[in-house]
């Protein structure tokens, strides 16, 4: 006759515990995950960012740009938040300092006097 007790059940049964070795090398690998993200990723989008920002910095009137939507203009003006840039003969408009992608053509230091 078999019992209940004779019965093991598989959850309740207890596998032998592994043996457990230093916390740091079951993290290494999440650890170099992380580093190649910062330096594949993070370090150059920042890199990146300052030298957008050093450009924008540098702008002065007479600066040929262009726009993240592919608009081509001059500097005629900046203010602390917004440039003001001519895209036609009698056409200026006011651009938000973060939608400038490039200069595409600086200005001469005895051209932007005039």
């Amino acid at each position: 006759m078999l019992l209940v007790s004779d019965v093991v059940h598989p959850l309740l049964a207890q596998a032998p515990a592994a043996p457990t070795g230093n916390p740091l090398m079951q993290f290494l690998p999440i650890i170099f995950i992380f580093a190649a993200m910062y330096f594949f990723m993070i370090a150059p989008q920042r890199k990146k960012q300052k030298e957008h920002q050093k450009m924008l910095q540098a702008l002065s009137p007479g600066d040929e740009i262009v726009t993240t939507g592919g608009v081509y203009g001059t500097v005629t003006g900046v203010k602390d938040d917004r440039f003001i840039v001519r895209v036609a003969d009698a056409t200026k408009i006011e651009l938000g300092k973060s939608f400038v992608h490039a200069v595409v053509k600086k200005a001469d230091n005895a051209s932007a006097a005039k």
